[in-house]
């Protein structure tokens, strides 16, 4: 059973009024980023002021803007951000898009996607997982994103279609569901295939045919369908 979590705006004022990790962040998105190619203005200004050690657990949160991913519990992990920057990059989020995510994970790549588009939907199959990111992303008023828990290979029909699809958990193919879910014209990216997978970039042309290219080998975490 699929549940649903609207995000409403509130905004703490301590991080607002407090951000530590600021100068971090910025170096960041200069030495990780920016410096291995990412130049979309979009993405590099949505990384910048994404709070990522907000969606990385506490004992890890001194870590948070360093070059790699850390887990998030439950065999899970928040991925490197400069993975991150390149899948969003590669989906080409414009900001009027809806965009869907398979895999919240903590949260953190919706809420980047967040500063870039009008709507982020965004579907997370283990409970607790989905639970920690909606109310995250709740705290920090990213009023625009809607979280459900459930299986992802299902996607989210009634909100379909979107302009861009984003997974952030592999497949061993790229489910026809999802696809499906493609509006004309829209592109999807994910990791795809098992153990070291590679990171495939979707579009669907006007007449519905799929366009596909590889980018770089990856490795994220399977993805797992539901009951």
């Amino acid at each position: 059973m699929c549940r649903r979590f609207a995000v409403a705006l509130f905004v703490p004022a301590l991080f607002w009024a407090f951000d530590q990790f600021e100068s971090s962040r910025f170096n960041m998105v200069r030495d990780q980023i920016e410096a291995r190619g990412i130049r979309n203005t979009l993405v590099l200004d949505a990384m910048r002021t994404t709070p990522r050690h907000l969606f990385v657990p506490a004992p890890y949160r001194f870590m948070a803007y360093e070059d790699y991913p850390l887990p998030i519990g439950y065999g899970q992990t928040i991925s490197q951000p400069y993975v991150v920057a390149l899948m969003t990059e590669l989906v080409d989020p414009r900001p009027g898009d809806r965009v869907f995510e398979v895999g919240t994970g903590s949260g953190y790549e919706a809420a980047v996607l967040a500063r870039i588009v009008k709507q982020v939907y965004t579907i997370e199959i283990i409970p607790e997982l989905a639970r920690r990111a909606a109310d995250v992303l709740r705290q920090l008023g990213y009023s625009n994103v809607f979280t459900r828990e459930g299986d992802g290979y299902k996607g989210w029909p009634e909100a379909a279609p979107f302009d861009r699809i984003i997974l952030t958990a592999a497949p061993a193919e790229v489910p026809k569901t999802l696809t499906d879910q493609l509006k004309a014209g829209g592109k999807l990216v994910a990791p795809v295939g098992e153990g070291v997978q590679q990171l495939v970039v979707i579009e669907k042309r006007p007449d519905g045919s799929l366009e596909s290219q590889a980018s770089i080998p990856v490795r994220f975490v399977p993805m797992v369908p539901g009951n």
